[in-house]
């Protein structure tokens, strides 16, 4: 005799597995929800369980994240604002910072919201950010004045890489070593 499964029981117990994953996932990397999403969608694929479509299985995603958003175990609305704090600190442009919470599937909205909290904060973060790019990689400013005129494109070029507009970049780079140190002092 061939025993039946109960696949009500089974869908129960799948729920619970990714539920369970995502508590550890969120307790050892704090993710957004697209990235939970991804994670979720991988482990279970991987897990090679039971023939279960690929609809069914982003479908018991869906209600497990939005149990943990409910839950407020996930909010991207927060994600977004400590991660760009934190690429601030680092000397991350604000276009750096948006394309990275793009990257992230963090929606619009949340990304327009902390971009503006950003400039409201500080005018001229940008500036403040490359100053900082400039103090870590030794480069326009900091670079000894014999050399300045020689890596000018150089810097530019890793200004420009960095995500800083020609014109921030070509403040920084013409900013005299004086006013320089005094910027430096203040951050």
């Amino acid at each position: 005799m061939i025993p039946i499964k109960n696949k009500k029981k089974n869908l129960e117990a799948t729920v619970e597995e990714m539920r369970n994953f995502a508590f550890i996932y969120i307790e050892k990397y704090a993710p957004s929800k697209q990235q939970l999403r991804t994670y979720l969608l991988k482990k279970y694929l991987k897990s090679g369980a039971a023939n279960v479509s690929k609809k069914n299985i982003t479908n018991l995603i869906d209600v497990v994240l939005e149990d943990l958003e409910k839950t407020k175990f996930i909010n991207d609305k927060f994600y977004s604002s400590s991660k760009a704090k934190s690429l601030i600190q680092r000397g991350s442009s604000i276009n750096k910072i948006r394309n990275y919470l793009l990257s992230k599937g963090i929606k619009d909205k949340y990304i327009n919201e902390t971009l503006e909290n950003i400039k409201q904060n500080n005018d001229d973060q940008d500036f403040f950010s490359a100053i900082k790019v400039c103090k870590k990689k030794r480069i326009g400013p900091a670079r000894d004045e014999n050399n300045r005129p020689l890596f000018m494109k150089k810097d530019l070029g890793i200004l420009a890489r960095s995500g800083f507009d020609f014109e921030t970049s070509r403040r920084i780079i013409n900013l005299d070593k004086e006013e320089y140190l005094k910027i430096i002092n203040l951050l």
